[in-house]
């Protein structure tokens, strides 16, 4: 009913752009919240003791809505019999990564008919290989984010084809590398750039000023685990930004827009990410979605369910509000000052 009734009234502003796939965590102490564990919790930007759910939301520039929200099991409740009982958990549940978890939304969001959009994540989805090719599987396209430490083939390179049948026993199937044929992690290839590769892109107004950034594009082929593969994988866009004055390269996405795709578009696409930003923070400090202090598997996610279904009244509202035209600040011009006006305290003129 939610998702009936808000995404319309978000399609009213744009189309549907993209799906962003992010995870939330919600601190906790003890041990019998279910899911609770030491784990990377993104509120406190480091690991301690919490809970996390994958969502799914729709975007478009103007607004987003989460349509799908799971809690994530780690193995130590996963495989514990006891503490999934007690806590609720569905016998028929079996243990899921995060990509995995993802993914499964992704399919059950295309199914029932949601307008699709480019998927976006942040780099601890995107280094799941078996999450992005999950993606490309199911027709849709996606950029998202790797870690410096991805390994790529540079432009124009891909692995060594199969090694051709040479006498007897079983012909070889998986394409080759060699010492001197290998591929280079992201940041080395970035580092090997010329100046000339890099563009400064705004991709949209900032509070203060539109925010903008220096970013490269090239086209590479992943190259994680392909030595495994009949054939070399398709070639992708890669992005990376390098902010002007800062020593280090900053973020790496792999994309697989088309090949006639402009850098801005990219980049507009991988910063379309900051929506989920938005909605989490609202969620957790204006609807409450942090404040649930159940145990079990069923409240928690009632709780969300309730949350999102507020946050989704919100957005509709607004949805309902046009936007407002820029204002200008109007010019006005100074008065001719008279001839004989002489400033107070001047000495008088013969």
């Amino acid at each position: 009913m939610v998702r009936a009734r808000v995404l319309p009234a978000i399609q009213q502003l744009a189309p549907i752009q993209a799906w962003i796939i992010d995870d939330a965590g919600f601190p906790k102490k003890g041990t019998h919240s279910v899911g609770v564990a030491r784990q990377y919790c993104g509120q406190l930007g480091k690991q301690d003791n919490c809970q996390v759910a994958v969502s799914l939301s729709v975007a478009n520039e103007h607004a987003s809505l989460p349509v799908a929200w799971r809690l994530y099991l780690p193995p130590s409740w996963a495989e514990d019999a006891a503490r999934r009982s007690k806590a609720g958990v569905p016998e028929a549940l079996p243990f899921a990564t995060k990509p995995q978890i993802a993914l499964a939304q992704i399919r059950a969001a295309k199914a029932d008919g949601i307008p699709l959009g480019v998927v976006l994540a942040d780099a601890g989805y995107g280094v799941d290989t078996g999450f992005r090719e999950g993606i490309t599987a199911l027709g849709l396209t996606y950029v998202v984010g790797i870690q410096s430490s991805a390994s790529l083939w540079p432009p124009g390179q891909a692995p060594l084809p199969v090694k051709p049948r040479g006498g007897r026993g079983r012909p070889s199937t998986r394409v080759r590398r060699s010492a001197d044929h290998k591929p280079v992690s992201v940041k080395e290839l970035a580092a090997a750039l010329p100046d000339t590769a890099w563009r400064r892109v705004t991709w949209r107004e900032g509070t203060n000023a539109p925010l903008a950034s220096r970013f490269a594009t090239v086209r590479v082929r992943p190259a994680h685990r392909d030595s495994k593969a009949a054939t070399p994988r398709a070639e992708e866009w890669c992005l990376i930004e390098w902010p002007v004055g800062v020593a280090e390269l900053s973020k790496f996405w792999l994309s697989t827009l088309p090949a006639t795709t402009s850098r801005t578009k990219l980049v507009r696409h991988a910063m379309l990410r900051w929506r989920v930003e938005r909605d989490y923070q609202e969620l957790k400090q204006e609807i409450g979605l942090g404040h649930y202090e159940g145990r079990g598997w069923r409240g928690f996610h009632h709780h969300a369910t309730l949350c999102i279904a507020a946050y989704g009244f919100l957005v509709a509202e607004r949805a309902t509000i046009p936007p407002s035209a820029r204002r200008t600040t109007p010019c006005f011009s100074a008065p001719a000052v008279p001839a004989t006006w002489r400033p107070r305290g001047a000495p008088d003129q013969a």
